[in-house]
């Protein structure tokens, strides 16, 4: 089916808390089919990172970055470029290895959570925003860099602060030995 000719393709948007409480649903329903709080980790990292697969042509397309050089700067771009574009939020980053391939993402405001108070005591080991961890690995791995996303503190658990840690798997010196071959 052809567009009538004249008219603009028109981009559109979900508001934001229509966002987050179809979210907060679906994070409902999960655990409603699922007993283990596990499972239902396992599940929303599993949507993440498919949508992660999906959702990097977009970024590349729109945002017009260029190649990252290194792990410091590919952090940096998910951290102040994706994260605008696709929350509305910036975060800060942190390298927490010496070798430079391990990085903490740390949000102040976690616009999944604008409707969430605290996680109820049976839920406690509940990973709520699990989904955004599969979501970066999953966009990683289409550009060819292979990671371990987890949530390492969490707002909805008591902690201060929300923070996703990033472990890069592979060396860059292992990446720059393999193009040169």
């Amino acid at each position: 089916m052809s567009r009538p000719p004249g008219r603009k393709q028109e981009n559109h948007k979900i508001s934001r808390e229509l966002f987050v409480l179809t979210y907060g649903a679906l994070v409902a329903q999960l655990c409603k089919d699922y007993e283990k709080d596990e499972d239902v980790n396992i599940c929303l990292d599993r949507m993440g990172y498919g949508i992660g697969v999906r959702l990097i042509d977009d970024f590349l397309a729109r945002s017009a970055v260029k190649k990252c050089r290194s792990y410091a700067e590919t952090t940096d771009m998910i951290a102040q470029v994706a994260f605008k574009m696709y929350l509305g939020i910036t975060a800060s980053v942190s390298c927490s290895s010496a070798a430079g391939n391990e990085f903490s993402l740390i949000l102040d405001k976690n616009p999944l959570v604008d409707f969430v108070e605290e996680l109820p005591a049976e839920r406690a080991s509940l990973c709520y925003c699990n989904l955004l961890c599969g979501v970066i690995r999953g966009a990683l791995e289409m550009v060819h860099l292979a990671a371990e996303v987890t949530f390492l503190q969490d707002r909805l658990k008591g902690d201060a602060v929300t923070e996703i840690g990033i472990t890069f798997l592979r060396k860059a010196e292992d990446r720059k030995h393999k193009r040169n071959k």
